[in-house]
């Protein structure tokens, strides 16, 4: 006869820290996308990654422009589709934001060093729309946000967006504060 279980308590996370669970928010109208990006801004500092995923017209650079508007940077955050990158440094004493489109980009993070993103990271908030597979060993620590809308033919503005955090940086973040 085997002797009874012992009890266990919580499990221990694993690894140096447990990643944090995933946050979903529904979005009804461009305003509230932007006004989720101002929120998204006051969690920030430099150093972070930001990597928005979601179909075209989805909202990532809609967030984008909520996000330099609370983080205070000077000039229009706009689609840098055709530029492929954009700097918009900080009107204060906050790290820039490096607005990233990869949409055109086929290959890994070969072709993104060309954008020199590692030695912008550390002093800069960078965000990436469309960098999945293209910039995820810049570093350990990353805010993925994938956009969802209805596709097709539809005038529908809501948006359901899933905040994932990856790595230390966010393991601990309270992504729950941006729902309210």
């Amino acid at each position: 006869m085997e002797a009874p279980a012992a009890p266990q308590g919580p499990a221990e996370p694993s690894g140096p820290s447990a990643p944090a669970p995933d946050v979903e928010i529904t979005v009804t109208s461009p305003e509230q996308m932007r006004e989720l990006g101002r929120k998204l801004a006051a969690l920030l500092r430099a150093g972070d990654l930001l990597m928005l995923s979601g179909e075209l017209g989805a909202g990532k650079t809609t967030l984008t422009r909520g996000l330099g508007e609370g983080m205070g940077v000077r000039g229009a955050v706009t689609s840098p589709t055709f530029v492929i990158a954009r700097v918009h440094p900080s009107l204060g004493d906050g790290p820039p934001l490096v607005h990233v489109d990869a949409y055109r980009l086929s290959g890994g993070l070969d072709e993104m060093e060309d954008l020199d993103l590692d030695v912008s990271l550390s002093d800069s908030v960078i965000v990436v729309e469309w960098g999945e597979g293209k910039v995820e060993e810049l570093t350990e620590d990353r805010l993925q946000l994938r956009i969802e809308r209805a596709v097709g033919d539809t005038t529908d503005e809501v948006r359901h967006v899933t905040l994932t955090g990856v790595g230390e940086r966010w393991a601990a973040a309270d992504l729950s504060v941006l729902a309210g």
